[in-house]
């Protein structure tokens, strides 16, 4: 028998697997209420699940049923760890489990899949799909990271986590957030008010991220005495930044020329992370991006890492994902 009608015949056999949990209550906390939880993994997996006293009965695809395996015996290890389960967390794992060809999504024993997690003063942050893990592992073994794709997908959010956690660890002595301002271009001072108040309504997203991740009177703090500074990309001109980690977010509106500036800032104990879409380029017509120039000059660099999103990814409400889908699909018509 060749080997593709070997998987062929595989993956039509239906088989039956009884999985049994030490703890009810916590297998009550992994069920959801009125089995809210096992539901979403039976729609994912299109397998029978049936929960019984303190056992859990998969039917269904075998290869199906595997990952479903692990991703319930993921979930309640991560119950007996104390940690909360929130839908991004079932819908990552699911996710994840589709990439279970991938050494690195597993442990050593095959029953639950890895998850890189930061943690921060007001969160534990978890991947939720595979590409937000090779992104998180890339944070602490390259120098400059580059995370490229939609919107929702958690590439600044990540890496604002990142920093976070340098900082209140004593890594790092600040964290440099960034933004093009491509929408006022080089004409701020038409702007009412001071600086900050200039460029605010660019950054916001940033401070967004960090609000999310300390109490309000620490980020005040941290602005305050310049452990965490926000600024639009035009102003790290001139600057070396040393013990930082510096994030340029929405870096696809870069001219290659400040994505140049921006790349040469790096100083010592230092490591940079670089966001963008490409499909989301605001700049003047006739202008490059400064992304798209570096994404091919660095390609073979060591201590480059280069984390290429898709619509998969998105993780703010699978409607999301599912206008993404619809634009690229239509733009691939024209």
């Amino acid at each position: 028998m060749s080997q593709q009608s070997l998987i062929a015949k595989n993956q039509n056999k239906k088989d039956s697997l009884e999985l049994v949990f030490k703890n009810n209550k916590l297998l009550a906390l992994l069920c959801g209420e009125f089995d809210k939880n096992l539901s979403l993994i039976e729609l994912a997996f299109s397998i029978e699940i049936i929960s019984k006293g303190n056992r859990i009965i998969l039917r269904g695809g075998v290869d199906r049923i595997a990952k479903a395996r692990l991703v319930l015996q993921t979930l309640y290890a991560h119950i007996e760890e104390g940690q909360n389960i929130e839908f991004g967390d079932i819908d990552g794992l699911i996710k994840m489990a589709d990439e279970q060809k991938n050494p690195n999504l597993k442990d050593k024993n095959d029953n639950r899949i890895i998850m890189a997690k930061i943690v921060t003063k007001k969160a534990v942050i978890k991947a939720r799909s595979a590409t937000q893990n090779i992104y998180m592992n890339s944070f602490e073994n390259q120098e400059l990271v580059f995370g490229i794709g939609p919107a929702g997908t958690g590439k600044t959010y990540l890496a604002v986590a990142h920093g976070v956690k340098l900082l209140i660890g004593g890594k790092i002595d600040r964290i440099i957030l960034s933004r093009p301002a491509v929408e006022a271009g080089e004409r701020l001072g038409f702007l009412p008010g001071d600086l900050k108040e200039k460029v605010d309504p660019y950054l916001r997203p940033l401070y967004d991220a960090l609000y999310d991740m300390l109490e309000p009177e620490m980020v005040e703090r941290y602005i305050a005495n310049g452990a965490i500074e926000i600024a639009p990309l035009a102003f790290m001109r001139g600057r070396t930044l040393s013990n930082a980690l510096v994030i340029l977010d929405e870096a696809q509106n870069s001219t290659q020329m400040q994505m140049k500036m921006f790349l040469t800032r790096l100083g010592q104990n230092s490591s940079m992370i670089i966001t963008g879409d490409p499909s989301q380029i605001d700049l003047p017509r006739g202008e490059k991006s400064g992304l798209l120039q570096a994404l091919d000059i660095l390609k073979n660099i060591q201590g480059v890492s280069i984390c290429r999103f898709s619509e998969k990814d998105i993780i703010r409400h699978e409607l999301v994902g599912r206008i993404v889908k619809a634009y690229n699909n239509q733009s691939e018509k024209h």
